[in-house]
């Protein structure tokens, strides 16, 4: 049997949750478990509305069709959107594993974050004897984070030690926020401390540059430590000092827990794996390892064979970046977006669009799941299209499936010990839709693979811009042709659509027909039923064009109660078969009894051949005269 088993991740290019990822996959392979892995990036755009549309793709799962969860709550930075997801997990009352953050009902996989810290906290004192101290903590959301720094804290006060009020900086686990603690304590420490703690790799490779290019030695002048060891697989010049964690290991055990529950073999629920402190160049114990010939030999190949990979890479980025902006339409869109796909070799690339994607207003949808009302359209529609759908080779028909079953019919379900990606589009916080993609030569957990979805969301949001902004010339197109009040051409419109025939005709000496139609007795109605009411005699005389004119002819509404009708290669006689349709088509509406008056209308035509110079309106005086002497001669039978 094949469990389905939900990831919750986020920033899946960070060194911490790659090597993870990487584990779970090797998981899903040996326990025969089929992941989807729900994944985000936001933190670091600085933009609120950026990260609201990222965070929208871990509403998606309905964790009831799931067998098992794991779960990286520690990457999201978001307290709702983590609440939020727990509480559906334990509605949906399915298995669910926490790794590093330690969540009441939840199996947990994790290290002694506060042990791991007083020892490298404690190395740094007891064997280097460094006495003023900064540190780079993450968020402070972050329990690891809050363990870390609690730990360095406690360190610091048993040895008596004290610290600068700017000596504690706030980051996020990112490489920014290290290099930006630094200009810190340049700018604000009336001196530079002998060491720095981090509270990760990241931001300590960061520090280490950003020291570096102040002309500050490290570890001479200021030593620097992390945590985690995802450093030395970056390749930097100088080894540093960290705590190795089995990462990977962690991503693995946490499947095998699944796989444990599924089959009832007893497990603890708690699981804490050994780490072990690694002290190295950057605090300065030793020096730079890679002294072997060989061994420099193998950096410098891997150096350059990642450079080379990046070069690909960013060919195919920046290839499909301007192809994508090319488009202008949608179908140009997809046609181009399946080359892509063919490009980066997917296994399988599945591109789901919200049935509101291309939204030309910000508008209301009701029938959206976990979301409230609001003015733009910020969640998943109940059902979605699918217009690209690529497994084996080849791309598949598939029209629309419900967003809550996440995979179109044609995925690939046969086989065991897979991990997809499921990665929101969107742009700002209007969703668009989401895409789902498994084993490709495109990097996936690596910075390029978030340009890759961002380049995808920007180029999707302008093909949508493109048809809104069709969508308004035409609209306004309509605003000028149309009469909005009856539902027929205006003046402007009846030029329009007269003007190359009535120019043949010219040219062609061909006959015309134009008639005048007039409403008999609105000022009678509207006096005696109210002008709304008159309003709906006039449309009705709209509508008996409607009907009435059917091989054809151009009509519109004149003005008022006035209408013209326009006809080419007409005679007398086909002029009174339409005269008479007319009064057909105006009786049907009074044997109807809809209305409350009696609907009547006077007509008049004239046939002529229309000369270089003569206005197609010129007609109409002609033909008001005739309705006119109708109408006359209607009022004397009336009194006769």
């Amino acid at each position: 049997m094949s469990y389905k088993i939900a990831v919750i991740i986020q920033e899946i290019g960070q060194s911490y949750q790659s090597a993870i990822i990487s584990g779970i996959f090797a998981g899903a392979e040996k326990y025969g478990l089929n992941v989807s892995a729900f994944t985000s990036f936001s933190g670091d755009m600085n933009n609120p509305r950026h990260d609201m549309g990222e965070f929208n793709v871990f509403s998606l799962p309905d964790f009831s069709d799931f067998d098992g969860a794991i779960l990286l709550t520690n990457t999201l930075s978001h307290k709702v959107v983590v609440n939020d997801i727990l509480e559906r997990i334990k509605i949906a009352g399915i298995p669910a594993v926490s790794i590093d953050n330690d969540l009441e009902g939840f199996y947990h996989i994790g290290i002694d974050n506060k042990s791991a810290m007083r020892i490298i906290t404690e190395h740094m004192i007891n064997v280097h004897n460094y006495k003023r101290f900064a540190y780079i903590s993450g968020p402070a959301s972050n329990p690891e984070s809050a363990d870390r720094l609690e730990a360095f804290l406690e360190v610091i006060n048993e040895h008596g030690l004290t610290l600068h009020e700017k000596a504690v900086a706030k980051g996020d686990f990112r490489a920014p926020s290290g290099k930006a603690a630094v200009e810190q304590f340049l700018d604000e420490m009336p001196e530079m401390p002998e060491a720095i703690v981090c509270a990760n790799d990241v931001m300590a490779a960061s520090a280490i540059t950003t020291l570096m290019s102040h002309g500050l030695r490290v570890p001479e002048d200021i030593a620097v430590t992390g945590f985690d060891n995802t450093y030395n697989s970056h390749n930097y010049q100088m080894e540093l000092t960290s705590v190795e964690r089995p990462l990977e290991q962690s991503g693995e055990l946490a499947c095998k827990m699944l796989y444990n529950h599924f089959n009832n073999i007893p497990q603890d629920r708690d699981v804490t794996l050994n780490m072990s402190p690694r002290f190295t160049e950057s605090c300065g114990c030793g020096h730079n390892a890679l002294s072997d010939l060989t061994e420099l030999k193998e950096l410098n190949y891997r150096n350059f064979s990642n450079f080379e990979n990046i070069q690909t890479y960013m060919s195919v980025l920046n290839r499909m970046s301007t192809q994508l902006l090319e488009c202008n339409n949608f179908d140009e869109y997809i046609a181009c977006l399946k080359r892509i796909a063919v490009d980066i070799h997917p296994d399988e690339f599945y591109f789901c669009l919200c049935e509101n994607w291309d939204s030309e207003n910000d508008v209301d949808r009701t029938t959206s799941r976990h979301i409230k009302r609001t003015s733009v359209p910020v969640a998943y529609t109940d059902y979605v299209i699918v217009p690209i759908a690529y497994n084996n080779g080849e791309f598949h028909e598939c029209c629309r499936i419900r967003s809550q079953d996440i995979f179109p019919p044609v995925a690939d379900s046969s086989k065991e010990g897979k991990l997809y990606l499921i990665n929101p589009l969107h742009f700002g916080e209007r969703c668009l839709g989401y895409m789902v993609i498994r084993s490709t030569n495109l990097p996936l957990q690596n910075i390029m693979f978030e340009t890759f979805c961002i380049n995808i969301s920007n180029s999707l949001e302008n093909i949508r811009k493109l048809m809104c902004l069709e969508y308004a010339v035409n609209r306004l197109g309509s605003l000028y042709t149309m009469d909005t009040f009856s539902g027929i051409f205006n003046r402007n419109g009846f030029m329009q659509a007269t003007e190359d025939i009535y120019k043949e005709c010219i040219e062609k000496h061909r006959d015309i027909m134009l008639m005048f139609i007039d409403l008999d007795g609105l000022k009678g109605i509207n006096d005696t039923y109210g002008h709304s009411t008159g309003d709906k005699a006039i449309c009705s005389i709209a509508d008996v064009l409607v009907e009435s004119c059917q091989n054809g002819e151009i009509f519109c509404r004149f003005g008022g109660d006035e209408f013209i009708v326009f006809g080419a290669d007409y005679t007398a006689e086909k002029a009174q078969q339409l005269t008479d349709s007319i009064q057909e088509n105006i009786n049907r509406v009074n044997e109807s009894g809809y209305n409350p008056f009696i609907l009547s209308a006077s007509t008049g035509y004239v046939i002529a051949s229309p000369k270089e110079g003569e206005d197609i309106f010129s007609f109409v005086t002609a033909a008001d005269k005739q309705m006119y002497d109708a109408k006359r001669k209607k009022k004397l039978l009336r009194y006769a």
